[in-house]
């Protein structure tokens, strides 16, 4: 995959995408066929223990992306570049950009933000930095927001995310994620745009979809409504755990004394 098939699929076929943040999901996914792999800066609520993603930091995301790099997928990966980034010099904006590129091995940016953003994007799109633009609800404003909410349902709004997306095909993006984005709007946009619209909770749609891996495989207890749980490993993880923690106490595991010199075999826990 690259900025030039994916652009392609628009029209053609929906675009499967998801966010993971290490190697072991991030081979799952390129097995079962995904398109695009985003590390998200989610990674800090979801697998770290933060409240939402403001603490993430570029260093954070560069470990995480080198991670899911080290897969070698074919998907094309993307990391998010991290809260307040893209609000510092246009020149230490390309260098954090290029710490994701060079260290985290990921082949391409995502940056939130619509039109006032548009002349960092084109300046980074010149310096050879794919980008894919992000709309509608911003995770990194939550301070800002308050909360998290649907976009577009007044007239004002509206118009602001449509002056978005003309704002972002012409700096160069390659997609864009629009988050939360009323759906009836979500359609309109895509049709308004050359670029590939992926949504999250932005209805049907769009040109393909994004969900995050560990609510969709069902690792978090507590998802958005818009979510859809293909498998529940919460439980299943759990279950195990009790299970080999019963086989400890019991004496049950390890269930052959070692031998020195001969490999134990594994037999089944009762």
């Amino acid at each position: 995959m690259t900025t030039q098939t994916l652009r392609a699929l628009k029209g053609q076929r929906p675009i499967v995408c998801v966010t993971a943040y290490d190697t072991p999901t991030a081979r799952c996914a390129d097995e079962a066929g995904v398109d695009l792999i985003l590390v998200g800066d989610s990674v800090g609520n979801n697998v770290l223990g933060f409240p939402n993603t403001v603490p993430v930091t570029l260093n954070i995301m560069v470990h995480h992306s080198a991670a899911v790099a080290r897969a070698h997928p074919r998907a094309f990966v993307v990391a998010d570049l991290p809260f307040g980034d893209a609000h510092l010099e246009p020149g230490d904006v390309v260098k954090a950009c290029r710490r994701l590129i060079q260290e985290g091995g990921v082949e391409a940016v995502k940056i939130e933000g619509g039109l006032p953003l548009a002349p960092l994007i084109e300046r980074l799109v010149q310096a050879g930095i794919p980008v894919m633009g992000h709309i509608g609800l911003q995770p990194q404003q939550v301070n800002v927001l308050g909360g998290y909410r649907r976009f577009g349902q007044r007239v004002p709004e509206a118009d602001a995310l449509r002056a978005d997306v003309e704002a972002l095909e012409q700096a160069g993006v390659f997609a864009i994620v629009a988050e939360m984005v009323e759906q009836k709007l979500a359609g309109e946009l895509v049709r308004l745009t050359r670029v590939p619209i992926i949504g999250i909770g932005s209805g049907p749609d769009c040109d393909g979809q994004i969900l995050v891996a560990h609510d969709l495989l069902g690792l978090n207890e507590r998802v958005p409504s818009f979510v859809k749980q293909y498998a529940h490993l919460h439980g299943a993880m759990r279950d195990a755990l009790a299970a080999y923690a019963a086989d400890v106490r019991e004496k049950k595991f390890p269930a052959v004394a070692q031998v020195p010199g001969k490999p134990v075999l594994a037999q089944p826990s009762n």
